[in-house]
């Protein structure tokens, strides 16, 4: 037989990450990192299995038996191996547990079993963001009956006991703009409250709860009189109660995730606060489910930089490995270095939310929290579609073979764009809470940066000198201000997560580690900043495909 190529190994995610260990030792108290140090060793272990079962086995997706063999509606799903191992391994590892247990510290102790499990879970976290950030929104509602029916559920550490939640917001009508709700809340002849109407994007329709818009029946119009219920999907012997699965969702990735369109009818609802405002009930979890969604972008990063250096090292090409020809190399190298920016801002965001929650922050955090949450997980989603590109092209041929696995990280890594809002959406969200000013985040960069010149002080201040000039000239015109958001948002993530690496350059100078260091010059040499735009009558001009008269 010919030469055959050998595949690349994943490396102990958790083991060999020098990034994640940085963090860990310069934040977290060492006794806490002793403490949830198995769990992340046993997390790792698995996404080790996982990796290897993938190329052995059969890629399986969820299936949906609407009909039994006589005729009865049963609506039921199949579920790929990861998926029925999920309760499992999330209980016994504290995964959700870990960010609801009473300490500063607890979402980066949270996240950091994410950042390991997620590439293995087959997009199971996308349910376990959605349940946390049930458990986090019905929490901050006071609702003590919904509380203690369902925390406890929420946040089990036993498999059996475990409940997941979906969120279920997006109509056909409207996605980002859920103002447009059709589903109406009605009140039996009981009281009891009752939905009826479509859900379009059911992610893990499969969850014993949900969160869900709908419009108590007379309200008026728009956002404002929207309420937010809660609602559990099956009775007590397991059968769906007021839902009917019309189908689960063709998408371009996240296939193993079962993502349903349903019909509502009658399904049994609890407001978890107030009959109106129900989108602002919301906002306790948009905090939590966002930096889900830029852990899990940086996770799928590092998942594909990490296939992608072992396999440089096992490939041979023109007399020499590829890890060996300077271009190569120099490829990798610059991946690594956006990697490691995005991987700095997502986890200082779970900082912040830990601390914020715990009221351990200090006077500028919780305004920081607003602005950076939206900024982490924009930019981080946009990084990780680009990155995961570059890194599928290290393989040549192979990184388009679907049996390598390997296309999946990249089909899979274009929701992280769309989930928890849009790109633009997320930016706007960002001008409306730097309308108070960038005084908090200036302090807060300011803070990040040793006393002194150097160049990457110098760059940074630059760029955010060079933002506020920008927001002064476009202020007073709304659609200038508008059609500035992206750059201006992509620059701030950028230089906030530049301040970020030159904190840990400075850890990785205490500990004899260079590599931190040359990781921030290279991404500030990258440029910063995002700022430069075309006259806004050039826009419509070029989106507009209208014949010209």
């Amino acid at each position: 037989m010919g030469f055959v190529q050998e595949a690349p190994r994943l490396a102990h995610p958790f083991h060999n990450d020098r990034v994640l260990h940085a963090w860990l030792a310069n934040t977290v108290p060492a006794e806490r990192v002793a403490a949830m140090r198995p769990d992340l060793v046993g997390l790792g272990d698995y996404a080790v299995m996982a990796w290897e079962r993938r190329g052995r086995t059969p890629r399986t997706e969820p299936v949906l038996t609407q009909w039994d063999a006589w005729g009865k509606r049963v609506d039921r799903i199949a579920l790929t191996p990861a998926w029925e191992e999920g309760p499992a391994i999330t209980t016994h590892h504290a995964v959700l547990a870990a960010g609801h247990a009473g300490s500063p510290w607890a979402r980066v102790e949270e996240f950091a079993r994410v950042y390991l499990y997620h590439v293995a879970s087959e997009f199971w976290c996308c349910p376990l963001a959605m349940t946390d950030g049930a458990a986090t929104a019905i929490h901050a509602s006071g609702n003590r009956t919904l509380i203690e029916r369902a925390l406890p559920r929420f946040l089990s550490r036993h498999p059996d006991t475990f409940w997941l939640s979906g969120q279920w917001m997006t109509e056909t009508p409207g996605g980002s703009d859920v103002g447009r709700t059709e589903t109406v809340a009605r009140q039996d002849a009981g009281g009891q409250w009752r939905l009826y109407g479509r859900k379009w994007f059911s992610s893990a329709v499969v969850g014993e709860a949900a969160l869900a818009l709908a419009r108590p029946e007379g309200a008026g119009p728009g956002a404002a009189p929207l309420a937010l219920f809660y609602v559990e999907t099956k009775d007590a012997d397991g059968a769906w109660q007021g839902i009917t699965i019309d189908r689960l969702k063709k998408k371009l990735g996240t296939h193993e995730l079962p993502t349903a369109e349903i019909h509502l009818d009658g399904l049994l609802a609890t407001p978890v606060g107030p009959l109106d405002h129900g989108v602002r009930q919301i906002a306790p979890m948009l905090n939590v489910t966002r930096t889900w969604n830029a852990v899990c972008a940086v996770a799928s990063m590092a998942r594909a930089i990490a296939l992608a250096r072992d396999y440089a090292t096992r490939r041979d090409a023109f007399g020499t490995r590829l890890i060996d020809h300077p271009l190569h190399a120099r490829t990798l190298a610059d991946m690594q270095a956006e990697y490691e920016a995005a991987f700095a801002l997502a986890f200082h965001v779970a900082g912040l939310l830990g601390h914020v929650e715990h009221g351990a922050g200090g006077p500028d955090d919780d305004a920081l929290l607003r602005l950076l949450t939206p900024l982490a997980k924009l930019w981080t989603a946009k990084v990780s579609i680009r990155v995961i590109s570059e890194a599928l092209e290290c393989f040549g041929g192979a990184g388009y073979i679907e049996d390598t696995g390997l296309p999946q990280l990249l089909r899979d890594a274009q929701v992280y764009a769309i989930w928890e809002g849009t790109t633009n959406v997320l930016s706007l969200d960002m001008l409306r809470t730097l309308s108070a000013g960038m005084a908090p985040l200036r302090r807060s960069v300011d803070a990040l940066l040793p006393a002194g010149d150097s160049p990457e002080r110098a760059a940074i201040v630059a760029t955010l000198d060079a933002t506020e000039a920008l927001l002064g000239d476009v202020v007073a015109d709304r659609a200038s201000l508008e059609a500035s958001a992206r750059g201006i948002a992509f620059t701030l993530a950028r230089t906030v997560a530049a301040a970020l690496l030159v904190r840990a350059a400075g850890w990785g100078e205490t500990a004899g580690d260079p590599r931190p260091a040359a990781a921030c010059r290279r991404f500030i040499a990258r440029g910063l900043d995002r700022l430069a735009l075309p006259a806004n009558d050039e826009d419509a001009l070029l989106a507009s495909d209208n014949p010209v008269e």
